[in-house]
């Protein structure tokens, strides 16, 4: 509210029920940020920050008490309760909105919103304004729409003490899964079985997939977003099993790929090497005022050197990096913000700059090697494997914090 100012609003909806199909919704999952704002966890609630309001700067308006819908639906907060317990300074029932929110409008010059995500709320809000303007007859009514992610995104980019609490919880409930993976996989076993304990092992510990994770065993590794999850591990196949947790919203993301008979070939080991050098020299990178750039550039070094090396590139390192002929088998970046969202919000370029890394800020570090199965530029020993390491990196004063270190990935100890 103060980077805001007291001329202006700022208004926030909570994310809509989906519908899966039919009248089956999807598992309902609050909007970012209107949980960060908030901690609020039921749709159809609306947030106003109103800064210098005398009457309450922090005002939400969500669903009354209802026993039939209760019964049908489950307990709701409530106006009372949650104005009490999110610490908010008043709540109305979102059935009087209407009423309401367009006086605490009038006499502010702009909004902060999120205008173009949720269609329907965006006629709603324009509609307040409208009338407003017509009721009014030349009073002070907001006369720009503002996008709140300039101002919210950044604050999320920074975790506080509690948040980076959170995320070390998630990152201990997406390493037991890995590790329960781990334990499981071998010759026979289906992806979907790997999947299935997983899920089971996030489940069990009170919290919920972040995404839905990429069991890939094989030259399926070689495909970045796997998600079929249907083949059948094989000897001499190596397994990528990329897959992370939610608690409270926090996510985790940790990538391991590993043997399923336990013994690497000579290929999938020269290749497997790189890669973890790779990832602990961009982890290296990881440090408050280097460049998020940084970590990327390493991994890219480390990787076209290895790939030179073992004589899949051809050509000196220098000119590799320059053309970007790597890209053929690293084509992602190394990592990318964490928190709230897998994909977490926050700017990677200041200015046309890359960022630089500050104490509290969370990312991921997963560089990879992808060698298709159709390339024929390579001999074809080498076609098919698909290595990803990835863990989770919180910026500290000095050495960067490994929130994922729980999970093995020395190819020793495989």
């Amino acid at each position: 509210m103060r980077m805001a100012g007291e001329d202006a609003v700022l208004i926030l909806a909570a994310a809509p029920e989906r519908m899966r199909n039919a009248d089956a919704p999807w598992p309902y999952r609050q909007d970012s940020d209107f949980h960060y704002l908030t901690g609020f966890g039921e749709p159809e609630a609306v947030l106003a920050l109103l800064p210098g309001r005398a009457h309450g700067e922090t005002v939400l308006f969500c669903r009354e008490r209802d026993a039939e819908r209760e019964r049908w639906d489950g307990e709701r907060m409530g106006t009372d309760r949650a104005a009490r317990e999110l610490k908010l300074d008043d709540a109305f029932p979102i059935d009087d909105i209407d009423d309401i929110l367009p006086g605490m409008i009038e006499g502010r010059t702009r909004v902060y919103c999120h205008f173009g995500q949720e269609p329907d709320f965006d006629a709603r809000l324009l509609g307040w304004m409208r009338r407003l303007r017509t009721a009014r007859g030349g009073g002070v009514v907001p006369k720009d729409l503002v996008a709140l992610g300039h101002l919210l995104h950044d604050l999320r980019l920074f975790k506080s003490r509690d948040e980076l609490a959170l995320m070390r919880r998630s990152a201990e409930v997406a390493g037991a899964a890995h590790l329960a993976a781990m334990a499981l996989a071998r010759p026979g076993v289906a992806e979907y079985e790997i999947e299935g304990e997983i899920l089971r092992t996030i489940r069990s510990r009170g919290a919920v997939p972040a995404f839905p994770p990429t069991i890939a065993g094989g030259a399926n590794a070689c495909i970045l977003h796997y998600q079929a999850n249907r083949a059948t591990l094989k000897a001499g196949d190596l397994l990528l099993v990329d897959a992370g947790a939610e608690v409270e919203c926090y996510a985790s993301d940790i990538t391991r790929t590993y043997p399923v008979d336990g013994r690497f070939s000579d290929e999938q080991r020269a290749l497997y090497d790189v890669v973890y050098e790779a990832q602990l020299a961009a982890i290296d990178a990881v440090r408050p005022g280097r460049a998020f750039a940084d970590s990327h550039e390493a991994a890219v070094r480390v990787i076209a050197t290895g790939l030179c090396a073992l004589g899949l590139l051809k050509g000196s390192v220098e000119r590799v990096i320059a053309d970007g002929t790597y890209k053929a088998y690293f084509p992602s970046k190394t990592g990318h913000w964490l928190g709230l969202d897998v994909h977490d919000v926050g700017d990677y370029r200041i200015d046309g700059e890359p960022r630089v890394l500050e104490e509290g800020m969370v990312l991921t570090v997963e560089p990879g090697i992808y060698i298709p199965p159709n390339d024929k530029n390579v001999p074809e020993r080498w076609r098919g494997i698909g290595i990803r390491i990835e863990d989770d990196v919180a910026v500290t004063k000095g050495a960067p914090e490994v929130m994922t270190a729980m999970v093995p990935k020395d190819p020793s100890t495989f």
